[in-house]
């Protein structure tokens, strides 16, 4: 395959680059916590648990919750 300047190409695959499920985890946010927040959520995660993903399901909890109308 050739490209528009004529010079060769390799073809690894015959689907275009950018095509695939859009990501997952797109915005960004650093947050402070109180001392002694990670030890105590590492107290409370499983074997295979992640910190990041509690605090994540955490905040999905609260989102839902109140986006319900439940008293805060």
């Amino acid at each position: 395959m050739r490209n528009n300047s004529g010079l060769a190409q390799k073809v690894i695959s015959d689907i275009p680059r950018g095509v695939g499920r859009p990501p997952l985890w797109s915005e960004n946010m650093q947050a402070r916590f109180r001392d002694g927040t990670f030890a105590r959520i590492a107290k409370v995660l499983g074997e295979r648990e992640d910190r990041t993903d509690f605090i994540r399901e955490a905040v999905e909890r609260e989102l839902e919750r109140r986006e319900k109308g439940s008293p805060v």
